[in-house]
């Protein structure tokens, strides 16, 4: 997958968008990956995908499974 920084991709943006056409492209922000650009027909393809979690659990035999949701604190990025 091709990197592009925002400057770059915004200064050919018609060259991402065909590059797009052929694999996703990534778009860095200060040097880390921030945004994946996708064909419109990956991206399709990807949504075809996703199924509903409560659809896996019936599939699963766990339609009658309660999932209780417990709160927890927010970590740094830097913890472990």
């Amino acid at each position: 997958m091709r990197e592009w920084s925002i400057r770059d991709a915004k200064d050919h943006l018609s060259e991402l968008v065909e590059a797009a056409q052929r694999g996703p492209q990534a778009i860095t922000k200060r040097g880390r990956q921030a945004v994946v650009v996708l064909s419109r027909n990956d991206y399709e393809r990807l949504q075809r995908q996703l199924e509903p979690l409560t659809s896996f659990f019936a599939r699963a035999g766990l339609e009658d499974v309660e999932i209780e949701r417990v709160k927890g604190t927010v970590r740094d990025e830097g913890e472990v």
